[in-house]
């Protein structure tokens, strides 16, 4: 199986060293082959100065599956980085763009099996000009001009109990009401339908709507958006032949018991689907791009630039990123 590329990230960031810490914590087979898209001595370097004794070893992406039981492969990028843990460096933009782009690239010519990203800190690309809000919307554009099509990145944060897709992301909550239409619901419910069986493996999946207001509105009373715009397109997605079921009210959504009755939450805004998310599990919840031509898997955390550098950082959630991506790959791969 070819291997997965992981992007460096923000090198100012903690990716470089929990990209050494999940390769220095692998065990026979529990781990898919990866590469790093970035520097081999910047990664070693850093390695070394949180504690870990690893070996990189430069290559190309298909040398890496080979090289991976005995170093972390590392495929070098045209542009510089520049290795200071804790303090922003602009000069690094062109690279972690770089790495992104070589990513889909790398997928596009069959070289790499997926792409897994570690954080960026948007503000450094946006002072060099990015004119993205940020990777999802990033990768959507790379896909599009490299595979064709109409592709609609979709955000799905995923852990052992519980997947969350917030329907509206990185918007102020005073937007939130407008931003939501039964034809955006409608749409994300149909992506994620379709990827939770392509490549997770659900057969017939259930998907709980939230409502946007208090006990789903209760009928208009405390607000019409659930009556009005949220039922209306849960019932056409239900003439589709999609499980869906609501306007539910959020806070009885996510206890033990409602979380078994259904395969994922469609969440109207950004905190209404990561705060459930990560309260369960905080280190090792994937973000997952669904609606792509590709497999994209990404730890759901930032930076940290607090603690890059110190040894502090936990490489957990980046390693269920990594596994996560390698068992959706794999399915892709199996026979129908």
């Amino acid at each position: 199986m070819k291997a997965l590329a992981l992007t460096i990230g923000e090198p100012s960031g903690i990716g470089p060293e929990i990209a050494a810490a999940a390769w220095s914590a692998r065990r026979p087979n529990d781990l898919p082959a990866f590469f790093v898209l970035g520097d081999a001595a910047l990664v070693a370097a850093r390695a070394r100065a949180v504690g870990l004794s690893i070996e990189t070893a430069e290559c190309t992406p298909s040398e890496a599956p080979a090289l991976f039981a005995r170093a972390l492969p590392v495929v070098r990028l045209r542009n510089r980085l520049t290795d200071a843990p804790g303090r922003p460096d602009a000069s690094n933009a062109a690279g972690v763009i770089e790495a992104i782009e070589r990513a889909v690239e790398l997928i596009w010519s069959g070289e790499a099996a997926g792409v897994v990203t570690a954080p960026i800190a948007k503000k450094v690309l946006y002072d060099a000009g990015f004119g993205f809000p940020g990777h999802t919307e990033f990768l959507g554009h790379l896909s599009q001009q490299r595979f064709g099509g109409d592709a609609t990145p979709v955000m799905m944060i995923a852990g052992p109990e519980l997947r969350t897709v917030p329907l509206t992301i990185h918007i102020p909550l005073a937007e939130v009401p407008a931003a939501i239409t039964g034809e955006k619901i409608v749409r994300t419910c149909r992506i994620v339908a379709h990827d939770l069986k392509r490549r997770f493996g659900v057969a017939s999946p259930r998907l709980a709507i939230a409502g946007l207001n208090p006990h789903a509105g209760e009928d208009g009373t405390m607000g019409s958006e659930d009556r009005d715009v949220i039922a209306p397109a849960v019932e056409a997605l239900r003439s589709e032949g999609i499980d869906a079921r609501g306007p539910l009210p959020a806070d009885t959504m996510f206890h033990a018991p409602a979380r078994a009755s259904y395969d994922v939450a469609i969440c109207m805004y950004h905190d209404q689907a990561l705060i459930p998310a990560k309260t369960l599990a905080f280190d090792t919840a994937v973000n997952v791009t669904l609606g792509l031509p590709f497999i994209r898997t990404s730890p759901d955390h930032g930076t940290a630039f607090d603690i890059a550098g110190t040894g502090k950082a936990r490489p957990d959630s980046l390693i269920a990123a990594l596994k996560m991506a390698g068992q959706m790959a794999a399915r892709e791969i199996a026979p129908a």
